[in-house]
């Protein structure tokens, strides 16, 4: 039963209670979104022991006309709390903020959080949904015309920050060589043979300075992941990842009004998670970032602070982001190797938590210089073309 609210409550902690995959590594699969929805949040409620009568928030977005009503209706629920914020990439990282925000002061008690999409069955298909256009509305009516699409603004960005710092196309290689590596114990990740930095610059141009390799993935698939008040954590199937601190933000749509293309919006939102957290980067133990490209990557970190701002060309070099690196970066592969079926965020978020219970497996597993399990990771996604950040701090303890 909900937990009645009150003004002098104190705030509840708010735990990960179950994570899960739908069927991420079976890009052809004829299953519809909806049926990819039903699958993840099946199984992240068994992964939490909890049944589907306590869940009285669903988050969902980019499915339906009124997501997330009929997503719920598909699911068998009927929510007293919604949320179908829609901000791109870091739509799941912002929906899991407003979810903890809205459970630790008692307006629910657990959350669910679910995404499924078929892009690579769509685009095989013929159908329109596989259609990567943001439409012509508004302030992308100056824009379209010119053919600036999704990918060339981001290689803008890319090429602006190795002007300005001297960044090199061999360290934006590095980044997907080092996911590669990640992706080839990940028996769920779609690509998982091996890749040299020669690879990555000897491929197809899609935009210069992007080859195919520097470019993620595109794969069907869909995740869930429950949150839930610490009420319930006693009864919980599996061990509690707590939600420690979280961070949003919003930059620019229009091209012309970004400010600084060496600077994303995980600017704003890495520092305020952190501080919500009472930790600072240097306290965490691996990072999930979303990663459509390498440059993504590599800026994301610069912004979250785990290296200066023009130095994460250098930061990314020497295996830095291996499993067994200094900093484990997108340890299942990341949006370049793994999966990619659109707003990846949530997979940011399940990746986390594996890995911090400890469930990543054998070969994938990343543990501290002293053998013990992580205790502290962030999870950064952006959405549109670093239109919108959303970073949350996750702990063990």
């Amino acid at each position: 039963m909900p937990v009645a609210t009150s003004p002098h409550h104190t705030a509840r902690r708010v735990a990960v209670a179950g994570v899960a995959l739908c069927d991420t590594g079976a890009p052809d699969a004829a299953a519809t979104p909806y049926a990819l929805h039903a699958q993840a949040a099946r199984r992240a409620l068994a992964d939490a022991g909890v049944d589907r009568s306590q869940v009285d928030g669903l988050a969902s977005a980019g499915l339906g006309a009124l997501a997330p009503v009929d997503v719920a209706e598909y699911l068998g629920l009927q929510p007293t709390w919604v949320d179908s914020t829609s901000v791109g990439g870091a739509t799941w990282e912002v929906m899991a903020a407003h979810a903890a925000d809205a459970i630790a002061q008692r307006r629910a008690d657990a959350v669910l959080l679910v995404y499924g999409a078929t892009p690579r069955a769509d685009l095989k298909a013929g159908r329109r949904t596989a259609d990567l256009s943001f439409g012509a509305r508004g302030p992308l009516q100056f824009e379209v015309p010119y053919g600036h699409t999704l990918v060339a603004k981001y290689a803008m960005a890319a090429r602006r920050h190795m002007h300005q710092y001297g960044t090199t196309l061999e360290q934006l290689a590095q980044v997907a060589v080092q996911a590669r590596a990640n992706a080839a114990a990940n028996p769920e990740a779609l690509r998982r043979e091996p890749i040299t930095v020669a690879d990555v610059l000897s491929g197809p141009l899609i935009a210069d300075p992007f080859t195919k390799l520097h470019c993620c993935v595109r794969t069907d698939g869909g995740c869930a992941v429950l949150l839930v008040a610490e009420d319930l954590v006693p009864d919980l199937a599996a061990e509690p990842v707590w939600i420690l601190g979280s961070g949003t933000a919003v930059s620019h749509t229009t091209m012309s009004e970004w400010a600084d293309f060496t600077v994303s919006p995980a600017a704003v939102s890495g520092p305020a998670a952190f501080a919500r957290a009472g930790v600072t980067p240097q306290d965490i133990d691996l990072a999930e970032i979303y990663d459509a490209f390498t440059y993504m990557t590599l800026v994301t970190l610069e912004d979250l602070g785990f290296c200066a701002k023009g130095e994460g060309g250098a930061f990314v070099e020497g295996g830095r982001l291996l499993r067994e690196g200094a900093l484990p970066v997108n340890t299942d592969g990341g949006g370049l190797s793994a999966c990619h079926p659109g707003m990846r965020g949530l997979f940011l978020l399940v990746e986390a938590v594996r890995q911090l219970r400890g469930e990543a497996g054998a070969g994938r597993q990343v543990r501290r210089r002293d053998g013990t399990l992580p205790e502290l990771a962030v999870a950064s996604g952006t959405g549109g073309w670093f239109c919108s950040s959303g970073t949350v701090v996750l702990g063990r303890g």
